[in-house]
Order: C-alpha cells, then sequence, then structure tokens
C-alpha cells in the first residue's frame, strides 16, 4: 500500500489508506476507509467527506473522485490480494501515484520559502507558466529578454521574478529559476 507521511489514525478502525497528493493549488490529503464486514467506502479530501457508500456488496472495484480546484481526476483501486486481505492504490490523472509525481516533476517547478512570518508554496506550471502560491493563482505578466524569459509577480510587499533560461544542453532544457526581491531561492523536490 502507498502511503505518505505518518499520521496518527483517530478517525476509524476502517482507514485502509491515506495519500499526499501535491497539485498547483496545494498538497492535498486523501484518506480511505473500507469496511470489509459492511461494504462500507468513505473518502476524504483535506478532511472532509467526499464520497460515501454503505452497504457495498462487491468489495472490490473502484472509487472515481476530483481533487483539488482543477478537479484533477482520481482513483482509488480495491484489489483483493488474498482471503480477506486487500490492496488499495491510489491513481491521479490515470497514473499512479509514483509515476503520476514522477511526471509531474518534469512538468512544475515548486520552492518553499517564508514570507514576513507566513509559508509559502509556489508553483510553476512549465507548460502554461502559470503560477501558484498557497493555492491561488498569481497575476504574473511575462517578457523575454537576452537570456529567456522572465514573468514577474507580487507575494506581499515583495517582487518576484521565474527566469527561464536554457541549460545549453538538449538533456536538461530549460532551468527556471525563482528570484524573490533579487535573492535566488532553492527549488524543492516533492
Amino acid at each position: 500500500m502507498e502511503r505518505a507521511g505518518s499520521y496518527a489514525v483517530t478517525m476509524s478502525a476502517d482507514l485502509a489508506g491515506v495519500w499526499e497528493v501535491a497539485l498547483s493549488d496545494g498538497v492535498h490529503r486523501i484518506e480511505f476507509e473500507h469496511g470489509t464486514t459492511t461494504g462500507k467506502r468513505v473518502i476524504y479530501v483535506d478532511g472532509k467527506e467526499i464520497l460515501r457508500r454503505d452497504w457495498m456488496f462487491k468489495l472490490v472495484g473502484k472509487e472515481v473522485f476530483s481533487v483539488g480546484q482543477s478537479e484533477t481526476k482520481a482513483t482509488i483501486n480495491i484489489d483483493a490480494v488474498s482471503g480477506f486481505a486487500y490492496e488499495y492504490t491510489l491513481e491521479i490523472n490515470g497514473k499512479s501515484l509514483k509515476k503520476y509525481m514522477e511526471n509531474r516533476s518534469k512538468v512544475t517547478s515548486t520552492w518553499v520559502l517564508n514570507l514576513d512570518g507566513t509559508d509559502c508554496r509556489v508553483v510553476l506550471e512549465k507548460d502554461t507558466m502559470d503560477v501558484w502560491c498557497n493555492g491561488q493563482n498569481i497575476e504574473t505578466a511575462g517578457e523575454f529578454v537576452d537570456d529567456g524569459t522572465e514573468t514577474h509577480f507580487t507575494l506581499g510587499d515583495h517582487n518576484c521574478c521565474v527566469k527561464a533560461v536554457s541549460s545549453g544542453k538538449r538533456r536538461d532544457g530549460i532551468i527556471h529559476t525563482l528570484l524573490v526581491d533579487g535573492t535566488e531561492i532553492a527549488e524543492c523536490t516533492e
């Protein structure tokens, strides 16, 4: 079973899976309860119940739901392993969570920083050049410069810029760098 993080499980004895999914609008916690004697299935996203099915006679199958502001498609697969043991896997946009996160690291850049006492998670979607901060799509202004592009925006009273510059190597492609008030912020891996 794919599990992320360590949590004190107090919700239900039927809690079968907990996953964390990093999307542009934030990191979402998905919890799945499966009552193997009653057939009950309950899905919580960020602590909010979004799906409940009671008295399901078929204990295996899948549940499809959406996550985040962009309503990203998620599927929990329930498979019998042996006897009364079950395996629960999460798919995002039709890919296993692991494959989705590997692909996501190719199409987004993420930076985590503290500005004026507030933790900020800044995400750049490389295909659209959309910038998100703590779940909000940020208004930006892009411009072409001698060595690439610059995408300007503000966070509070801070001037921010994502510089996109060719690495000069086909394999590495374009390098994206976040500058806040002229200071480079290290990219993080999720």
